[in-house]
Order: structure tokens, then C-alpha cells, then sequence
């Protein structure tokens, strides 16, 4: 079922249940998002389930990133609230927040002169306190994230130095060391050649694998669909439906949401649903 296609009183009881903390650890309850008088989307209820690969898709401008911006606590919702480990997420210290999940955004910069294990070691402020500097535990974890996404050879290089696929790879690493158990990421393919993405792709395939909920907006719509284990498909704002990939992305959804006329069809590799666009006939 859609959030457009609750009633009320399933609203009210959807609402209800993520308060009383039950179902997963994130998740959005009636919530209205925006910046300043511009509403983006409103009445959006949603759950991220635990141990998924999320992935967020939908047209351009259609509240994507609005919506991992409001789960991170980086936009406040101008009603509704977000629910983070069953408390909404605006009760936590900024710390508690960082301790709990890690933002990856659409546009990272790292400050100028920075060196690469320099920076990854920053993932660990939230675990760090004003008597309590740097442990053994923070050097392990910047080591294990270094190693996780192969950049360990870098660490003694300039962030400005590296290839766009390199620097992906770093600000991936400052987030694995963060240690958190929830990852969100804003396009992280973007501006990376297809053999980094797939490369970035596997890399957070394999994080979830291990245990942590990884939640991202991407646009290819077959990169989603082979990885996501839970798809969250947008449009004007509104979520229109959520599920596995193979249970919901039709042709019908791909030319509702995006105005695509295509073919769905099973990835040859993968098995997962693949869209091939239809070409226009030629006259």
C-alpha cells in the first residue's frame, strides 16, 4: 500500500506505531518538509527497513534529497517528525545523532591541504569528548576504513590531488569510520565514471552485507533495482510506492513516474529488473 492510498485512520495508526517505537530504526512519521515558505512535500510516513539497502529514486526535483536531508537531521520538518531509534530524532544531541547515522552529501568539500587519512580521521569526532582525544579505537577504525575502501595507499596524499572516483572513495572511508549503523548518501555516484560507480556500488553492497542499513538516492533506475533490497520511488513530492524491486518497478510505474515508455525485463546478470527505454518509431 502507498502512503496516498491510507486513510486517515490508517495514517493515525502507521503515525502511532512508529511513536510507541516499534518497526525499524528509521523512519518518518507525517512529516511536512521545506525550505522556508517553499513546501517540498508533505504528509510523507515512511520506514526504512532495518539491515536494507535503500535506494530512493525519482525524477529530478521530485524531493529525494529533501527527504534524506530531513532523516539526517540536517532540515527540520515543519511538522510530522522523524523517529531514530524509536525517539524522535530532535530530542538527541547533535552527537547522539552522529553516533547513530552518518550523511554522505550530494556535494562534500574537504578543506584546502587536507591529507587523506587526515580527513577519514574526522569520522570520529562524534566518538570522541573534550578529555577524551584519541584512542587506540580511533586509530583502529580509520585503519579498517581506509582498508574497507581500498584507499589505505592514500593516506598520506592531498584530498585535492585525487581523481573524482579516488576522493568518493575517501569521503566513503570518513564515513565508514564514523561506525555508525545506518549510512545515508546523497548521489554518490554522481560525477564518477561507470566503473567507479559499480566499484562504489559493490563496495556499499558489501557494508550492508555486514550488517549495516545503507540508505541512498540514485538515478539510474537498473543500478537501484540490482542493488536495493527496498526501493522508495518519488514523484512531485510525494512517495508513490515502496518495496522490493521486483514487486513494484513495471513499466506501468516507470511511465507514471518518469513519462518513460519502456521494457522491464530481468537483468540478465542479475535477475533483477532491468528498464530498457523504448525508442520512438522512426518515420
Amino acid at each position: 500500500m502507498t502512503v496516498d492510498e491510507m486513510g486517515p485512520d490508517e495514517n493515525r495508526s502507521s503515525g502511532a506505531a512508529l511513536r510507541r517505537g516499534r518497526g525499524s530504526r528509521l523512519a518518518i512519521d507525517d512529516v511536512t518538509i521545506g525550505y522556508d515558505a517553499r513546501i517540498i512535500s508533505e504528509h510523507l510516513t515512511l520506514e526504512i527497513p532495518d539491515n536494507s539497502f535503500t535506494v530512493i529514486v525519482g525524477p529530478n526535483a521530485c524531493g529525494k534529497s529533501t527527504l534524506l536531508r530531513a532523516c539526517a537531521r540536517v532540515l527540520k520538518p515543519q511538522r510530522g517528525q522523524v523517529i531514530l531509534d524509536g525517539r524522535e530524532i530532535a530530542h538527541y544531541k547533535a552527537k547522539d545523532v552522529a553516533q547513530r547515522l552518518g550523511l554522505l552529501p550530494q556535494t562534500a568539500l574537504a578543506p584546502d591541504g587536507i591529507r587523506v587519512a587526515a580527513l577519514v580521521a574526522r569520522g570520529r569526532y562524534p566518538h570522541q569528548g573534550f578529555l577524551q582525544q584519541w584512542r587506540d579505537d580511533d586509530e583502529k577504525a580509520v585503519t579498517r576504513a581506509l582498508a574497507a575502501t581500498r584507499v589505505t595507499d592514500l593516506s598520506g596524499r592531498l584530498v585535492d590531488e585525487l581523481s573524482g572516483g579516488q576522493r568518493q572513495r575517501v569521503w566513503l572511508s570518513m564515513l565508514l569510520a564514523q561506525e555508525t549503523p545506518l549510512m545515508l548518501l546523497d548521489e554518490p555516484t554522481t560525477f564518477l565514471d561507470i566503473a567507479h560507480q559499480h566499484e562504489l556500488l559493490e563496495l556499499l553492497d558489501g557494508f550492508n552485507r555486514g550488517g549495516k542499513t545503507v540508505v541512498a538516492v540514485l538515478h539510474d533506475l537498473n543500478q537501484a533495482a540490482r542493488y536495493a533490497s527496498y526501493l522508495v520511488v518519488m514523484k512531485d513530492g510525494r512517495i508513490v510506492t515502496t518495496g522490493a524491486p521486483a514487486d513494484i518497478l513495471t513499466e506501468q510505474l516507470v511511465e507514471e513516474v518518469f513519462g518513460l515508455r519502456c521494457l522491464v525485463a530481468p537483468d540478465p546478470v542479475t535477475g533483477t529488473p532491468a528498464v530498457f527505454p523504448l525508442r520512438k518509431e522512426r518515420r
